[in-house]
């Protein structure tokens, strides 16, 4: 077809859960057809890109407090006994993820 408006051509590859969505969004739409739909969202579409460097950083955080507290009750359960430093480390960490939350909060807000 060497009369078209368009020559160049891109194809994309979709599971049937996918079809459906993207069919009932052009029904929402109005639309039947594909490819205007298709350049529509591809040009005019919006990009969200998020960030997740705190939820990261708070996962960390968690999960080094997770691993605290595992090595206190196995030394707990072998030994009988608990040290007042294991205590205040774990508050420590405790202070940290708490901080990470409240910076959190106070951006969303």
């Amino acid at each position: 077809m060497p009369d078209r408006t368009r020559p160049i051509r891109k194809e994309i590859c979709l599971n049937e859960t996918e079809l459906n969505l993207i069919q009932h969004k052009m029904r929402q739409l109005g639309t039947h057809n594909f490819g205007a739909y298709a350049r529509k969202m591809l040009m005019d579409g919006y990009i969200i890109k998020v960030d997740y460097t705190e939820q990261k950083k708070l996962a960390a955080a968690v999960n080094r407090i997770a691993s605290n507290i595992n090595q206190i009750c196995r030394r707990i359960n072998s030994t009988g006994h608990f040290y007042e430093t294991d205590v205040a480390d774990l508050k420590d960490r405790l202070g940290d993820v708490w901080e990470l939350l409240k910076v959190r909060q106070k951006e969303e807000l």
